[in-house]
């Protein structure tokens, strides 16, 4: 009789967890499906006979039984290793959507004339560009030279308000000194911009020296011997003595002194301008320059960097001629420095202009070339010029087509220049530009172009 009581409740248990069981897998057949179900159902079943085994007591039928039992038991459980892995559905929310049915498999026993459908076309590696070298230089061009007209906008906005600023400063610090209007240039105004305004802006500040008392002394004639360095001699003495001139505190010798102004603008430049107060206003940081000769500005912006050179100018009687304060040595201490860049500017302006040639162009792809190489880099605007000026009095074709031919010719004619050690300059062929060069950088700039001549994809 307790045997049979304990039967019937084991009886009694399997039935409210079988209950459990099928409530469980009604409701995963939902979520999971009826594969998904039906792989959940195994294992649940197996895993109760399991649990059921290791509780409940043990008595003569489940001894019989044992292995019987235990051996299906492990044949379910073989079944989940078996049963292949089931695609996991979308979320309950989706049930509601129509599932769309899979396509149907060709049968295998089709008919034999039937063509399997083509394999989907598949797309190749692209061939590898072979570009010339006059797209090379294009594209080296839209790279490395054009300069976005955001930053020369930029870059004039601020060179124009601080040349208001200078000249207001001058003007009052002192005001018995005739300055004419500082006016900015120089290659960013002129279209010659190399870059992100890597280049100088030039601020010109002119000298208005009375007429008559003043004559200028080409530089063959001067003490230097040197065709570069003018002097300015004061003339009229016996008529207008000394001191009727403000400029007459800077004579030495009878002649004005490029020096002596230059240290006088130095120390105002560098003591007595308030440039934090004018870089505040302006929206920028402004620090002139210590440590060089020269009169430079270094101003920093938000989105560029721009340096200012300062320049005291005295015009001269020809067109586009012009003199300015420079630091120079020696017996040329005193002298003033023949400005070329406002020539050659407006030359190469005229003959483009003449044939809508590409001769700027020409010399901006060279000064890049040359900054960027450690060698070519000892060659500055001015050896350039001259070069992509005697290339352009030539009548030859200057249109687009012909920029790669025409730099090919520029690097040869700086290659024989380098050869005789002369490049004369455009403007006064007296002038030897390449008086400044040592043999060794002769020698290295030389062997660099000699190379590049060879292979000209190597210097872009």
């Amino acid at each position: 009789m307790v045997l049979f009581f304990q039967k019937r409740g084991k009886r009694h248990d399997d039935d409210v967890l079988g209950n459990a069981v099928d409530f469980l897998l009604a409701n995963a057949r939902l979520v999971l499906g009826v594969g998904g179900a039906a792989v959940l159902g195994i294992a649940t079943l197996a895993v109760k006979r399991l649990i059921d085994r290791a509780t409940s007591p043990r008595d003569e039928d489940d001894t019989k039984g044992d292995s019987t039992c235990l051996e299906d038991s492990w044949k379910e459980l073989s079944l989940l290793k078996t049963a292949p892995r089931l695609q996991s559905r979308s979320p309950p929310a989706a049930l509601s959507q129509p599932v769309l049915l899979p396509a149907r498999l060709p049968s295998a026993h089709g008919p034999a004339d039937a063509n399997p459908p083509p394999p989907p076309p598949q797309r190749g590696l692209p061939a590898p560009l072979c570009l010339t070298f006059q797209e090379k230089l294009l594209l080296f061009e839209r790279d490395h030279v054009t300069t976005a007209m955001s930053h020369v906008a930029l870059a004039k906005q601020l060179a124009g308000d601080i040349a208001l600023e200078l000249q207001a400063y001058l003007q009052s610090k002192f005001p018995e000194l005739p300055f004419g209007a500082l006016v900015p240039g120089g290659p960013l105004y002129d279209g010659l911009q190399v870059g992100a305004c890597s280049d100088h802006v030039r601020l010109l500040a002119p000298l208005m020296l009375e007429p008559g008392l003043w004559s200028l002394v080409p530089g063959v004639d001067t003490v230097a011997r040197d065709p570069r360095c003018w002097a300015v001699r004061r003339t009229q003495l016996e008529f207008r003595p000394r001191g009727s001139s403000p400029w007459d505190r800077f004579l030495v010798g009878g002649y004005l002194s490029s020096r002596v102004l230059l240290g006088l603008l130095r120390k105002a430049l560098t003591a007595s301008v308030n440039w934090p107060a004018i870089g505040s206003l302006l929206g920028c940081l402004i620090l002139p320059s210590v440590a060089s000769e020269e009169l430079l500005l270094e101003v920093q912006h938000e989105h560029l960097e721009l340096t200012i050179a300062v320049l005291l100018a005295v015009p001269g009687d020809a067109e586009h001629c012009l003199l300015v304060a420079w630091p120079l040595e020696g017996l040329a201490g005193n002298l003033w420095l023949q400005d070329l860049y406002p020539a050659e500017a407006a030359r190469l302006q005229a003959l483009d202009n003449r044939d809508a040639g590409a001769r700027r162009r020409l010399l901006l792809l060279l000064c890049r070339v040359c900054q960027g190489h450690p060698a070519l880099r000892r060659l500055g605007r001015a050896h350039l010029t001259q070069v992509v000026l005697h290339l352009g009095e030539e009548e030859v074709g200057w249109a687009e087509e012909a920029l790669g031919g025409r730099f090919l010719q520029a690097l040869e004619l700086l290659v024989s220049s380098l050869e005789r050690a002369h490049l004369p300059c455009h403007c006064n062929p007296s002038i030897n530009l390449f008086d400044g060069l040592r043999e060794e950088d002769i020698d290295d700039i030389g062997y660099a172009l000699y190379l590049g001549l060879q292979a000209p994809e190597g210097l872009l």
